[in-house]
């Protein structure tokens, strides 16, 4: 361990800014630069460095410290996350965050792209592996991986999604298509967009090879697949998006969007792999007899490959509520009584599948930490409605108490909810919330964005908090993702057409 008496260290007492070390500050420049706090961060004293100059002057630091001392708190947002710093810079000690593991270069990219293309418009032009169609698994674990670059060849966002496991395609091809109607509907995306035809980014792939021999079989339904080499190329064109005319001509006036051209990328799997000295893990699923792909699955393969954790032999069983409500009220209970296994117990088991099979391992590493809160649901009411892939739950009235027995609720009404507690009635209604929005942001907004704000805290509030639930075998399950997924679809169901070029208008 470091400390402020050694030369060319930079000293680490928490909540202060380190002073001035004997032998002066060590000569080089931290990794990353300095941090930059909005505020000028070292005072602008001769020899020390100007904004926009050189980070450290010639000769370095003088010997003194800055009139009144170094400033004697926390740095707004806290301390910078500096990259790995080099031997004698930084000491390893309480009251600064340890320094970052160094980039594994294109690494994550290469993830994101084999498993999480998902996310990708378009496909690339070129010869792919034959593989069945997007309807169907494949034989194998290594087909199964094989199957996306079968899918991204055909400009099918859709189609790429569906190549996942059954209930994981429908987390993703269900709100691609939702987002898409919606939209349309604001006049953003033009009225002849399909999300089976969406481009602007392309992505080739070629000679991808697996190492089947490396292959790893967690369980009778779960195997991680070893990609070694290949190239993946990323080609992204704006011009293709399928934007409104009136939306493009606000975002990027004069059509600029086209001005760069088309930005290509390709990346060498086995370089990759020989730099990191391991192969890229995919995760593959065993769905009735069927291989597939599984985004899910590989995130949290290498999770525990972080944490240095193997999967577990065992599951979570998943366990259901009766009713959505009920589903709602008791995931609720679990998370106030940091109960973590009946939170996984009441998520879908096919669709959530994969934190059923982790399960034994997120408890492991949550251990005692977590610690109830005491609070108790009383009463919780919601009024469901049907959505694309499950139903939504929207809360009307929650009744709770806290550790000392003091009760609360909290009622919808129209577009407005009231909360009562220790004697007091508090009435939050759409206009309040505008009124928030505004002050928050700026005072002098136009009259247009205010507008717009009226539209999202009336169309919000309206709608109510939503959860999701789905339903598997006569049991009601909260999805967590497709509730993260509602809270965007519904503040686009709350704007009105015009209101996103409104909002560029305003920033231009």
């Amino acid at each position: 361990m470091t400390t402020p008496d050694q030369p060319g260290q930079w000293p680490q007492q928490p909540g202060q800014w380190p002073q001035q070390p004997q032998g002066g500050y060590p000569q080089g420049t931290p990794p990353g630069g300095y941090p930059q706090y909005g505020t000028q961060p070292y005072p602008q004293n001769p020899g020390y460095p100007q904004e926009g100059t050189a980070p450290y002057p010639q000769g370095g630091y003088p010997q003194q410290t800055p009139p009144g001392g170094y400033p004697q708190n926390t740095p707004p947002g806290g301390y910078p996350q500096y990259q790995q710093p080099q031997a004698g810079y930084y000491g390893q000690q309480p009251g600064y965050p340890p320094p970052a593991p160094p980039r594994r270069s294109h690494r994550g990219l290469i993830i994101g792209l084999v498993i999480a293309l998902v996310v990708l418009a378009g496909g690339g032009v070129g010869t792919y592996f034959a593989l069945s169609g997007n309807d169907s698994g494949a034989d194998t674990p290594t087909a199964a991986a094989m199957k996306l670059a079968s899918s991204i060849s055909n400009s099918d966002i859709v189609g790429v999604a569906e190549s996942l496991a059954p209930a994981e395609a429908a987390l993703f091809t269900d709100p691609i298509s939702d987002a898409t109607n919606e939209l349309k509907r604001l006049k953003v995306l033009d009225s002849s967009a399909d999300p089976k035809a969406l481009s602007g980014v392309q992505v080739k792939t070629d000679n991808l090879t697996f190492d089947e021999a490396a292959a790893e079989q967690v369980n009778d339904h779960v195997t991680i697949t070893k990609l070694t080499a290949g190239t993946i190329t990323v080609t992204s064109d704006l011009s293709k998006l399928p934007l409104a005319k009136e939306f493009l001509d606000q975002a990027v006036p004069g059509g600029s969007r086209t001005a760069q051209g088309p930005d290509t990328q390709t990346i060498n799997i086995a370089d990759e792999v020989r730099k990191s000295g391991e192969p890229i893990r995919i995760a593959t699923v065993k769905v009735d007899g069927e291989w597939y792909p599984s985004l899910l699955y590989t995130i949290a393969d290498y999770a525990l490959l972080e944490s240095h954790q193997k999967w577990p032999t065992t599951s979570i069983p998943a366990a259901g509520a009766g009713s959505a409500n009920e589903a709602v009220k008791q995931l609720l209970q679990a998370a106030l009584d940091a109960d973590v296994k009946r939170v996984i117990e009441l998520l879908p088991p096919d669709e959530m599948a994969v934190l059923h099979d982790a399960g034994p391992a997120i408890l492991n590493a949550v251990g005692d930490d977590a610690e109830p809160t005491g609070a108790k649901i009383i009463d919780l009411q919601t009024q469901t409605s049907a959505v694309n892939g499950g139903t939504r739950a929207t809360l009307t009235s929650l009744k709770f108490s806290d550790p000392s027995g003091e009760q609360y609720s909290i009622t919808k009404d129209g577009d407005c909810y009231e909360a009562t507690g220790e004697g007091r009635t508090q009435r939050m209604c759409a206009d309040q919330v505008a009124d928030q929005l505004e002050s928050e942001v700026d005072d002098s907004l136009p009259s247009s964005v205010k507008g717009v704000l009226q539209h999202l805290a009336g169309g919000m509030m309206s709608q109510g908090i939503g959860v999701i639930t789905t339903e598997a075998g006569g049991k009601y399950y909260v999805s967590p993702l497709r509730t993260l997924v509602e809270q965007g679809m519904t503040v686009l169901r709350a704007l009105q057409p015009g209101d996103i070029t409104t909002l560029i208008k305003a920033v231009n």
